[in-house]
């Protein structure tokens, strides 16, 4: 008999060499039906693999975790492909991994995926699944995985890499077998409803040099309700997509002659990004913040000493030589404000201090990771370094905190977690090498959260690469967790560009930088309220807050006389003065997310009033001029 200790803490006693699915219906049939993969001493494995020896263990399902729904995603993966042999038996296959939202699979084949041709591979796929083939795991040394696979010349280039003796291994379901490490389900009919999403072309293994594959992406559930729930959140998310908002409200446009992730914001799209810009900075300005200009380049040598050159320079552009230095665009702002701290001699009395920028950072992302304004090459950053004692982290950074739930009040954000990111021990590329700075860091943090009565989560291995940090993550209008706000706890770059300030004791002292960042980089967070607010942005964000509607011809002159008198009391106003059918303006205003529309007639002019349109309430009736003025004005405030 072996001890198995399972995830709730109680221990089974069980058979040596039982299966886990076996142990599952031990325990619960029901669990046993669901189950999809387990986690093995905090590994996931195969359903099939056989216990030996006293383990943590637990079963996972579709709904328990990501690696339970990967564990059915990949077995459906392997289904379609069964699909595509069958109907294409020449193919040639590459991958079909798992992803974080369903699976895809790469095809080397003859012609493109048709719409006819999906439709068939999509039928073939629900027979496959109604024959409910078992799944059956074999292995073999590496010749005979070669000559298993001598007609699928990607699976062959796979293998090779593979170092000697370690496992190959193969899933076979009926006819069909792929290679693949695995866990998968016992059989095809445990996947239930299934749906192909989309195709484009993928070059085999992200490599432009080498050959174009056809790519499937699809998903699957266990019950056709949660099949029918994805599809309606997908069109959710299509009408929420910041690119297109961006593009019906003209706000922002691409350019092939510009770049890749370089987008160019438009008059309307400007002037969001203008309101904000002012909004945090006067913010930060009356909490103490003194605000500077760094260029946004720089050599590499101040990346080597930061240690971003070490931990970062994959994300960073090319060097560019200059004379007889090398220069890169930057990653971040923290190296400049290192230095402009640096400039002066500090006291004790001086400290903190808060240094803030709207700065220009450079990521290299990779050109399938970018996306609209989400994900971009040059962004703005609301940036901003606290140079603190030790003794003032605490209040500082709960300060910090105060000033994120007050961004956030004014937006009306409610569904929000905080995270406190820390580093993965073994990771010693990704992080500093600093046991004793990471422990005392990580230390202080969580005890200062704990002290905030912050309620909050940890997460291994989502730290800074200098230090640990305190993300918010807040939950989208679709169900995403987005971080937007952050706040770092640093004590390495101080060490490194060896900062000081004279303490009451006429010493010198090492600060403590608090990093932060409210609104995380302006781009993305215009993506993020376009995408939750579907465009209609609240009326102090809006690029226009009233169009003015004359009726006729004859009217524009009172609209006019009444846009001047708005744009001086600082209101931004337009009049559509078109010779277009008032519904017809009505509807354009509206598509166009207008808060406010004035309609003027000839009561309107002689009564010096205006018809209200309110785009969520509709038609609010005639009201005087001076009254919605100042309506207005309060509702702007």
């Amino acid at each position: 008999m072996i001890k198995v200790t399972l995830k709730d803490g109680s221990i089974k006693e069980v058979e040596q060499g039982i299966a886990i699915i076996d142990l599952a219906k031990s325990i619960s049939e029901g669990l046993a039906r669901m189950a999809t993969c387990a986690k093995l001493n905090g590994k996931v494995v195969d359903l099939r693999t056989i216990l030996d020896e006293d383990c943590s263990l637990e079963i996972l399902t579709f709904e328990s975790d990501l690696d339970g729904k990967k564990a059915y995603w990949h077995t459906t993966s392997h289904i379609m492909a069964q699909a595509v042999k069958r109907l294409f038996p020449n193919t040639k296959f590459a991958i079909g991994p798992s992803i974080d939202e369903g699976f895809y699979y790469d095809f080397d084949v003859e012609k493109n995926f048709t719409d006819e041709a999906k439709l068939k591979i999509e039928e073939e796929m629900k027979k496959i699944i109604k024959e409910d083939l078992p799944i059956e795991k074999f292995t073999l040394p590496k010749d005979e995985a070669l000559k298993l696979m001598e007609d699928q010349p990607y699976k062959q280039e796979l293998i090779s890499e593979i170092p000697e003796g370690e496992e190959i291994s193969f899933y076979k379901q009926g006819e069909f077998t792929d290679l693949c490490a695995g866990p998968h389900l016992m059989s095809t009919g445990k996947v239930k409803a299934i749906k192909l999403l989309s195709n484009s072309g993928a070059y085999w293994r992200g490599d432009e040099h080498n050959k174009m594959l056809q790519r499937i992406y699809a998903i699957s559930f266990p019950k056709n309700s949660q099949l029918e729930e994805f599809i309606q959140l997908k069109e959710e998310e299509k009408q929420r997509d910041h690119r297109k908002i961006g593009k019906d409200l003209n706000l922002f446009m691409t350019s092939d002659l510009v770049g890749s992730a370089l987008p160019l914001y438009l008059p309307d799209g400007a002037t969001i990004r203008r309101l904000l810009e002012r909004y945090i900075q006067d913010k930060e300005i009356a909490l103490g913040y003194k605000h500077v200009y760094t260029p946004s380049l720089a050599t590499t040598k101040l990346y080597k000493i930061s240690g971003h050159w070490d931990h970062y320079k994959e994300d960073m552009f090319p060097i560019m030589k200059m004379d007889n230095e090398e220069l890169v665009l930057r990653p971040m702002n923290c190296p400049h404000h290192m230095l402009i701290y640096k400039n002066s001699l500090h006291s004790y009395k001086d400290l903190p201090i808060r240094i803030g920028e709207l700065a220009h950072d450079f990521r290299y992302e990779d050109s399938g990771a970018v996306c609209g304004l989400e994900r971009v090459r040059e962004m703005c950053q609301n940036d901003a370094h606290l140079f603190v004692r030790p003794d003032q982290i605490k209040e500082e950074f709960g300060e910090v905190v105060k000033l994120i739930l007050s961004v956030y009040e004014d937006f009306g954000f409610k569904d929000y977690r905080f995270r406190l990111s820390l580093r993965d021990k073994n990771d010693k590329e990704k992080y500093i090498d600093n046991d004793e700075m990471w422990d005392s860091a990580e230390s202080q943090l969580r005890e200062i959260l704990t002290e905030l009565n912050l309620d909050f989560y940890e997460a291994e291995g989502e730290a800074a690469f200098y230090g640990p940090k305190l993300d918010v993550q807040i939950k989208s209008a679709l169900g995403h967790d987005v971080t937007v706000s952050t706040c770092q706890l640093d004590f390495a770059l101080p060490e490194r560009f060896d900062l000081a300030y004279i303490g009451e004791d006429g010493k010198e002292h090492r600060p403590v930088v608090i990093h932060r960042a409210i609104l995380g980089t302006l781009d993305r967070f215009i993506a993020f309220l376009l995408e939750e607010t579907k465009g209609a942005l609240p009326i102090w964000l809006s690029p226009v807050q009233v169009k003015i509607l004359p009726i006729t011809d004859k009217h524009q002159e009172y609209a006019k006389k009444l846009a001047e008198e708005m744009k001086k009391e600082g209101i931004r106003v337009e009049v559509d003065d078109r010779s277009e059918k008032t519904g017809y303006k009505i509807r354009e205003a509206q598509l166009s997310k207008v808060p406010y529309m004035l309609i003027v007639g000839d009561k309107e002019v002689q009564e010096n009033k205006v018809s209200v349109r309110d785009r969520k309430e509709g038609d609010l009736g005639a009201i005087d001029t001076a009254e919605f003025l100042q309506k207005l004005k309060e509702e702007i405030l």
